[in-house]
């Protein structure tokens, strides 16, 4: 007997639009682990959070995995997928990229 069950996902079409974003700030408590997605615009000095999803450490851990496995699949199609970081470090007056160590 088959226990696969089918999960119906439905999209809005604004929804389904989405919103573009060139940042990621996360943040986390004891119970929860928050993910605000920034559109950040050159030389601008305030940039707006996009959206703002929470869930729970446990799902982010699974979020974590997934992104990874996805990622190594678009790489073994398309090709390494090479971190842009200007030599020196960012211009003055610019943001560094929070996501390069």
């Amino acid at each position: 007997m088959d226990n696969k069950k089918e999960l119906k996902i439905e999209i809005t079409p604004e929804v389904a639009a989405g919103h573009y974003s060139n940042l990621a700030v996360i943040s986390h408590s004891p119970n929860e682990v928050f993910v605000d997605f920034i559109n950040m615009a050159p030389n601008m000095p305030q940039a707006k959070v996009q959206s703002r999803i929470i869930m729970t450490p446990e799902n982010a851990k699974n979020l974590l995995a997934a992104l990874s496995d996805n990622i190594r699949k678009y790489e073994a199609t398309f090709g390494e997928i090479v971190r842009k970081q200007p030599k020196g470090g960012a211009p003055k007056g610019e943001l560094p990229n929070p996501f390069m160590a």
